[in-house]
């Protein structure tokens, strides 16, 4: 599914319905896209409309970060931009099993991320115009941006 997207609001009611949909589920998304195409607005305002009250940042240098949503579960924010070739176990799988788990570079940790998730691959434009394409991967990734469309 493709979506066009021509402001800041429209990218943080984009995420807000992402988490409306994703909320009480487990879950992950995988955000790709080149420096600076809004994988980190996107987080934060997709963390905001959780209920998450802390400042989410990007996790460059942590790699992860985790916070509390507004219900008390777990939302994890990896960055894995300084995994690239790495092929060890990294111990993610904590995070992969329960809350909402947000991955930046996800494609450099693929064969870690379990195979039901959302990807969504953020293409900059001109100023804030963005486009989007969000794809799933199982069952519980399939209901979440099938119901997007509805």
């Amino acid at each position: 599914m493709k979506i066009q997207i021509h402001s800041l609001a429209e990218t943080q009611r984009f995420a807000q319905k992402m988490a409306d949909l994703c909320r009480d589920k487990h879950v992950i998304l995988c955000l790709d896209g080149d420096l600076g195409a809004g994988k980190t607005t996107w987080t934060q305002s997709f963390g905001k409309a959780l209920g998450i009250q802390q400042v989410i940042n990007s996790p460059t240098f942590t790699i992860m970060k985790s916070y509390t949503q507004g219900n008390g579960q777990p939302f994890y924010h990896i960055d894995a931009y300084r995994l690239e070739g790495i092929d060890q176990d990294l111990g993610f799988e904590d995070c992969f099993d329960e809350g909402i788990c947000v991955i930046e570079w996800g494609n450099f940790i693929a064969n870690q991320i379990p195979d039901d998730h959302i990807s969504i691959s953020i293409e900059e434009g001109i100023d804030e115009e963005r486009t989007i394409e969000m794809t799933y991967t199982g069952s519980v990734s399939q209901t979440i941006v099938e119901a997007y469309n509805d």
